[in-house]
């Protein structure tokens, strides 16, 4: 076999490549003699290898070819790179990669029955036509597991390399590539090696129509974020109101609702705002759209981490990059922490409106603000209504209210997140009150 021949799908890692190059070796020496390595123990190991990957990544059907698979539609490269999001390119690199699927093309039809029977392995057919189980994946969730799966298969159909080519470039074209095309929301982690972006495995289900009114606000989050998504001019968004009102569950439907169309999230805590420029480097050169996400946003008179963010949203030397946004969700409407003393300060000092300034400047570089204010008792009455009626809970009209105005008084008050969490109370009850 001629892995080492590979052009431009090479520099996997090390758990990514070792199979490829274990796979191979088998395959150039089975049948020789003098070799130092126990090729059976070795084929044995490399079908270890293939079951484990079934287990952690939910794969399923030919296990080699979803190895195979999974390697090219997660290897960060100059073409697909290029090919995420937007497709065919044009150039020689065409014949680089179409150098390179020639080679996996043959890694891809290679007939094992030889090797296996030369080596009396048994048990390879298990890897062949592999059925998985019901506990999903811890790598990937069922979406993108379906998506891997059924591109082996595509493969499979696929007679010529050059068939298999434009069907891996049009999965770059409709999913993109590596982590940011397979997953939708991500978190920051800075280790010893520096700051990385790593995906969030399962991101909840909420949808902007799960938020039960909420329409004007709703309705100026979609239309900034689709501008922003289709390539014009968007602004950063400061959603700001009561608790429990749905900004933050806005902010997960949007990355539902947009992700098909090449959005991201990423998810930034407050004190890691000094890596922001580190996480906006790894991201401005790729073909996605990437909202920075900061939940709960705000800061005391003694917390100074808002400096950074406000030279990133605004203010620095190096542009923020037109495919970068900021999201930020909060109680607060500007932000920082205000005082009486702020105002009084200004009365006795000549440049007491410094101080002013500088906590409301933050909340500024915010093009657009969008309240969500808590419901009043009617509202809240219609969302209850509205989430037991979505739930199936057949609970008499008035006893449904009654219990509802109960559990407001006793648990926070009038809110979205106050009415679902006394529907869930409702579900968990074991009295029958659904269909």
């Amino acid at each position: 076999m001629r892995e080492q021949e590979l052009i431009v799908y090479k520099d996997f890692t090390e758990g990514e490549g070792s199979l490829l190059y274990d796979m191979a070796y088998l395959m150039e020496n089975y049948d020789k003699e003098g070799e130092g390595k126990n090729k059976a123990g070795l084929l044995y190991d490399c079908i270890h290898r293939l079951l484990e990957m079934a287990g952690n990544h939910g794969f399923y059907g030919n296990l080699w070819h979803c190895y195979l698979s999974n390697l090219l539609v997660n290897n960060e490269n100059s073409y697909s790179k290029a090919c995420e999001i937007r497709g065919r390119v044009e150039g020689t690199i065409n014949q680089a990669v179409l150098h390179d699927i020639v080679i996996f093309k043959e890694f891809y039809d290679y007939d094992f029955t030889d090797m296996v029977n030369a080596l009396s392995v048994k048990g390879f057919e298990l890897i062949t036509d592999y059925v998985c189980s019901d506990s999903g994946s811890k790598v990937y969730n069922s979406r993108i597991r379906e998506r891997i799966c059924s591109l082996a298969v595509k493969f499979k159909r696929d007679h010529t390399p050059e068939e298999m080519k434009e069907t891996l470039t049009e999965f770059y074209k409709d999913y993109g590539v590596g982590k940011f095309g397979l997953h939708k929301a991500f978190r920051v982690v800075h280790d010893e090696e520096g700051v990385k972006i790593v995906p969030i495995q399962n991101i909840a289900h909420v949808y902007l129509d799960d938020l039960v009114g909420y329409e004007i606000p709703k309705k100026k989050l979609i239309e900034n974020t689709e501008a922003f998504v289709e390539g014009r001019k968007a602004n950063n968004c400061l959603l700001f109101g009561d608790a429990g009102t749905g900004k933050s569950s806005s902010i997960k439907g949007i990355a539902n609702a947009y992700y098909e169309k090449g959005l991201r999230i990423i998810e930034v805590y407050k004190h890691q705002f000094q890596d922001l420029n580190d996480v906006i480097a790894q991201v401005k050169n790729r073909n996605y759209k990437f909202i920075i996400y900061m939940d709960d946003l705000s800061f005391e008179d003694f917390e100074i981490e808002y400096k950074y963010l406000k030279a990133v949203i605004e203010g620095g030397l190096e542009k923020k990059p037109d495919n970068v946004l900021i999201y930020a969700t909060s109680n607060r409407r500007h932000l920082i922490r205000e005082k009486f003393s702020d105002k009084e300060e200004r009365r006795d000092n000549m440049h007491g409106g410094d101080t002013v300034q500088e906590k409301l400047s933050l909340a500024a570089r915010f093009g657009i603000t969008i309240f969500f204010a808590a419901p009043d008792k009617k509202e809240f009455q219609n969302i209850v209504r509205t989430l037991a009626g979505r739930y199936n809970i057949t609970m008499p009209k008035e006893e449904l209210l009654l219990e509802a105005n109960k559990w407001e008084l006793a648990h926070g008050g009038l809110s979205g997140r106050c009415a679902q969490q006394f529907i869930d109370y409702l579900l968990g009850r074991k009295e029958k009150v659904w269909q």
